[in-house]
């Protein structure tokens, strides 16, 4: 069967390659063996390819933080799966055609569901719901602020604010971006500066912004912190820029800004079973209603990954890259 491996850490493209490896066998107790359908390729593949991630793979390494599969055989003992069910990895070393996993790492999602939406369900929105849902104490009305708003969470965050009644000011960093942010459901669009305060100020009317939601680091968690109110939170998920987070002492001494981090991983594991499958069935469900739609730019076979990563590593995507084994 085909899979993706790396030998050493580095860019992507160059460093992963699609190889044949021995079929995984059957599954023991406890334990499944599925078809992967498709996979995302997300940034925190690409960061742990390159060896930049939270923690460093042992190499050879199989790279792949989600994807979506059917389940094909079950072992002993099995009985929250069973064969034919389309579930969702919530385990890693998803670029593979088949796996064997443990089946305590799998999570029935419904047939219904488109396959590559299912494929990217486990992290981008999970990631957008539970920010809006656990920071700021937010309700109908209240504002936030993102930048790399163009992101595939950033755009999901637009769709779950406005179903819930909540206000936006998108962050981004090309003018052709703001229409289209727009037009999703943004309140309010702005290009990244060193003005970003006034303009965001202009844009809300003054509003106190109770959110901020920082993707890149650097400078530009400086520029949201300025943003918001007193008391306010600005919520770091991501390091776009490379560069440590940046806030002015006043913003958190005399202001009462907090700074704090957001990593689905810890989230997840904090939860209970039961909690992660409410979840994922009510992120699920909006999926399916069309509410929460992740743009794909481009589809490839699993023997193209190269092509399937250097697209996904360039800047000004339309939306994700995904691959079918």
């Amino acid at each position: 069967m085909k899979v993706i491996r790396f030998e050493r850490f580095g860019p992507a493209h160059e460093v992963c390659a699609c190889v044949d490896a021995p079929d995984p066998g059957p599954p023991g107790d406890g334990e499944a063996v599925v078809r992967v359908e498709a996979f995302p390729i997300n940034p925190v593949d690409l960061l742990t390819i390159a060896g930049e991630y939270a923690d460093r793979p042992p190499l050879p390494a199989t790279p792949g933080s989600e994807g979506v599969a059917t389940v094909e055989s079950v072992g002993p003992g099995v009985t929250n799966v069973k064969v034919g069910d389309r579930v969702l990895l919530l385990g890693r070393n998803n670029w593979v055609a088949r796996k064997r996993d443990k089946a305590k790492a799998l999570l029935p999602v419904p047939a219904s569901l488109d396959v590559l939406q299912a494929a990217m369900l486990k992290i981008n929105p999970a990631t957008a719901w539970l920010m809006l849902k656990n920071y700021g104490g937010l309700k109908p009305g209240d504002w936030l602020i993102q930048n790399a708003a163009n992101s595939g969470v950033g755009r999901l965050v637009i769709r779950m604010a406005k179903a819930q009644g909540l206000r936006t000011v998108n962050v981004v960093r090309r003018e052709k971006l703001v229409q289209p942010l727009k037009g999703i459901g943004g309140d309010a669009a702005v290009v990244d500066g060193d003005d970003l305060g006034a303009r965001v100020k202009e844009a809300t009317g003054g509003a106190d912004i109770r959110l901020a939601i920082d993707a890149v680091a650097g400078a530009a968690t400086l520029r949201l912190s300025e943003c918001v109110g007193d008391g306010a939170t600005v919520v770091n998920y991501g390091r776009l820029s490379g560069e440590p987070c940046m806030i002015s002492p006043n913003r958190v001494i005399f202001a009462g800004v907090t700074l704090t981090g957001f990593w689905l991983v810890r989230q997840l594991g904090a939860m209970a079973d039961d909690e992660r499958r409410a979840l994922y069935a009510e992120l699920g469900r909006r999926v399916a209603a069309g509410e929460l739609v992740t743009d794909v730019e481009a589809v490839y076979p699993i023997a193209d990954v190269k092509q399937a990563l250097a697209q996904a590593a360039r800047g000004g995507r339309g939306g994700k890259v995904l691959v079918r084994p």
